[in-house]
C-alpha cells in the first residue's frame, strides 16, 4: 500500500513538473501562475501546493533540470587538461547539437528564463561563472592569444544553438531546411569545429 503511495505521488510530481515546463515554457515565469500549471497538469490546486510550495520552488527545479542540460555537457569537457582545444570544440560541437536535437524545446525555455526572470536565472548560474578560467583558456592562448576565450566560447555555443532556437523562421525562408533539418544538423557537428580552427589561423 505504501508503495503504490509513493508512486502515486512520483506520478504526481512528475505531472506537475511537466506542465510546469510547458506553462514556463509558453508564459515565462512572470506570467505563469500556479493555478495554470494546476490545471495543464490536470490537478486541483491544493495538491500542487502540497507538493510545491511555491511558484519560485517549481521555476528553480525546472530550472536546475534545465540549466543541467544546457550546460553540464560542457563544464567536464571544458574543464579537462587532457583533451586539447581541437578536441574541446569537437565534442562540444557534438555533443550539445545531440543533446538540443533531443531536447528541441530546450534553448527558447532557457532564453525565455533569461529574457523573463534575469535575476533568478543568474542566481542558478553558480559555477558556471568560471567556466572561462579553465584548460579551454589556457589552450587558446597558448594557440592563439589573439582571440579572447569569451569569443570562441559565444562563438561555438551560437552556431549550436541559433539552427534550434530559429527553426521556425527558418523553414519559412527555406522549406528545404525544414525537410532535411536532422541531416544539415549532423553536417554541422562536423562544420562548427573547421569553422573555428579557421577562425583560430587568423592572427
Amino acid at each position: 500500500m505504501a508503495k503504490k503511495k509513493q508512486q502515486e505521488a512520483l506520478s504526481s510530481e512528475e505531472k506537475i513538473k511537466e506542465a510546469a515546463r510547458k506553462v514556463f515554457m509558453e508564459k515565462g515565469y512572470a506570467a505563469t501562475r500556479t493555478r495554470d500549471i494546476a490545471e495543464a497538469a490536470g490537478i486541483n490546486l491544493a495538491l500542487l501546493n502540497y507538493y510545491f510550495r511555491s511558484k519560485e520552488k517549481l521555476f528553480e527545479l525546472v530550472m536546475q533540470e534545465k540549466l543541467s542540460s544546457f550546460f553540464g555537457l560542457i563544464l567536464p569537457v571544458l574543464q579537462d587538461p587532457q583533451s586539447s582545444l581541437d578536441d574541446k570544440i569537437h565534442i562540444i560541437s557534438d555533443r550539445y547539437i545531440s543533446m538540443l536535437a533531443a531536447n528541441p524545446d530546450l534553448p527558447l525555455f532557457v532564453l525565455n528564463a533569461m529574457r523573463n526572470a534575469p535575476k533568478k536565472f543568474a542566481a542558478l548560474l553558480k559555477g558556471v561563472d568560471h567556466v572561462l578560467d579553465s584548460a579551454f583558456a589556457k589552450q587558446l592562448k597558448e594557440q592563439n592569444p589573439n582571440v579572447a576565450p569569451e569569443q570562441l566560447f559565444i562563438n561555438i555555443m551560437s552556431l549550436c544553438i541559433f539552427p534550434f532556437a530559429m527553426r521556425p523562421g527558418l523553414e519559412v525562408i527555406s522549406p528545404k531546411i525544414g525537410t532535411q533539418f536532422p541531416v544539415l544538423m549532423e553536417e554541422r557537428k562536423k562544420l562548427v569545429p573547421k569553422w573555428m580552427r579557421a577562425m583560430l589561423k587568423v592572427k
